[in-house]
């Protein structure tokens, strides 16, 4: 009977055609939105991981509980060797060290006296080693106004409206005035190598980004470090493999009463990300729902056009004397095939698309106005395994139900209006 169906719907395209190509659109558009969604999604958390959490973080458990103050002197003791054992450990991760500091920039005139001064935040990461990844983490590159990333130990970047504000040019010093790790204080000259644009105007005023080596120098933090960030090796994150190695790690220091032992942070556990994942979490799935209703309506009035539009098929396998039951059967079990092959063309299609936005997605560089260090300069799909299913719910759900109640007027039919019509 299956079989016999089957070829009913490929030979029949006026019967088939039509609630096939619909139930396609409405699959493919279930999914890409659903995927096109979840993507938007991730990059908020990708953007918050790059730049200030990571997808783990080890700082020492006095640092964390004061780490809005940025307390460098609870900083993170025997770095250097921490991050060669994660390393080690954890070979899944990228380990990367980052300094976070602040002080005063001062901008020497040419007679040496100070033509202007400014307060500032510093971020120091690994410029110099070979290892770019950091680079490309914060999309350095791509957020640079002028100039070039530093080469060397004293050079420095900086935001681009600090730059303008003090009227500092490439190529020209600066002095930064902070306090070590000891809290003494301490002074430091900067060559201008780049200025930068954050995309967020509070950074692009008072942001000087050194390299890591440079900054534990001046700062007085040799084999120290504010934190430790770890970022899978996947390029996403989970927050099973997170836990995992976050349990792992922390049971080493279970009952320890060193202040400055070290402690590891999942990106959940951070800036109160937790309560904004679960947020997105029931955000989406009430997106997602009410978008599978209104396609499941639309795809459900579909199967109830495609019944009505067969009565006098019914009428006449009726007057053939086929039995009501078996013409109702025949008529569901038609409409699971067609919601199955409707589901299965869009499912592909939207899977496909999906993909294709996850890789290469939409360039909104031009709106960004150069600042693409913070925000994303590529809107990006996100595909995920439950997207194989989704399109099943409106596609295949809705499609029978259509069915199921247009159906149910082959039982209404009486043989002296059957004969009638046939008379016609």
């Amino acid at each position: 009977m299956i079989k016999f169906i089957f070829k009913a719907i490929l030979r029949d395209k006026n019967r088939s055609l039509l609630p096939v190509m619909i139930i396609s659109i409405g699959v493919f558009l279930t999914i890409f939105f659903s995927g096109f969604l979840g993507g938007m999604m991730g990059d908020i958390v990708d953007q918050t991981a790059r730049f200030e959490t990571g997808h783990v973080k080890i700082m020492s458990k006095a640092y964390a509980e004061n780490k809005d103050q940025l307390p460098n002197d609870l900083a993170l003791l025997n770095a250097d060797s921490l991050t060669k054992a994660l390393k080690t450990e954890y070979p899944d991760f990228d380990w990367v060290q980052r300094i976070k500091f602040g002080g005063i920039v001062d901008a020497p005139d040419g007679n040496g006296d100070s033509k202007g001064q400014g307060a500032a935040s510093g971020l120091a990461i690994d410029f110099l080693s070979g290892n770019d990844s950091e680079i490309k983490r914060l999309n350095i590159e791509s957020s640079m106004v002028s100039g070039h990333i530093p080469e060397n130990k004293q050079e420095a970047l900086i935001g681009h409206i600090l730059a303008e504000n003090l009227k500092l040019s490439i190529g020209d010093t600066i002095t930064f005035m902070g306090t070590t790790m000891y809290g003494s204080m301490t002074f430091t000259n900067y060559i201008i190598s780049g200025t930068v644009r954050f995309g967020v105007a509070a950074m692009d005023r008072g942001t000087v980004v050194v390299d890591i080596t440079a900054a534990k120098n001046f700062l007085d933090m040799n084999d120290a470090a504010s934190e430790i960030l770890g970022y899978d090796n996947a390029g996403i994150y989970s927050d099973d493999r997170a836990k995992t190695i976050t349990d792992s790690f922390n049971a080493k220091y279970t009952n320890s009463t060193d202040e400055y032992a070290p402690i590891m942070l999942r990106l959940k556990d951070q800036n109160s990300m937790g309560t904004y994942l679960d947020l997105v979490d029931v955000a989406s799935g009430i997106f997602v729902s009410i978008f599978i209703i209104i396609m499941s309506i639309v795809l459900w009035n579909t199967g109830l056009i495609a019944g009505l539009r067969r009565y006098q098929e019914f009428g006449i396998r009726l007057a053939l004397g086929e039995e009501k039951g078996h013409i109702y059967r025949t008529l569901l079990l038609e409409a699971v095939l067609v919601g199955v092959i409707g589901s299965v063309i869009g499912t592909i299609i939207g899977v496909t698309a999906t993909l294709l936005m996850q890789v290469y997605g939409i360039d909104i560089s031009g709106m960004m106005d150069g600042g693409t260090m913070i925000m994303p300069t590529v809107i990006r799909a996100k595909f995920s395994y439950n997207l194989l299913y989704l399109g099943f719910i409106p596609g295949l759900v809705a499609m029978v139900l259509g069915n199921l109640l247009s159906g149910l007027a082959i039982y209404k039919r009486q043989t002296a209006t059957l004969f009638k019509e046939l008379e016609v």
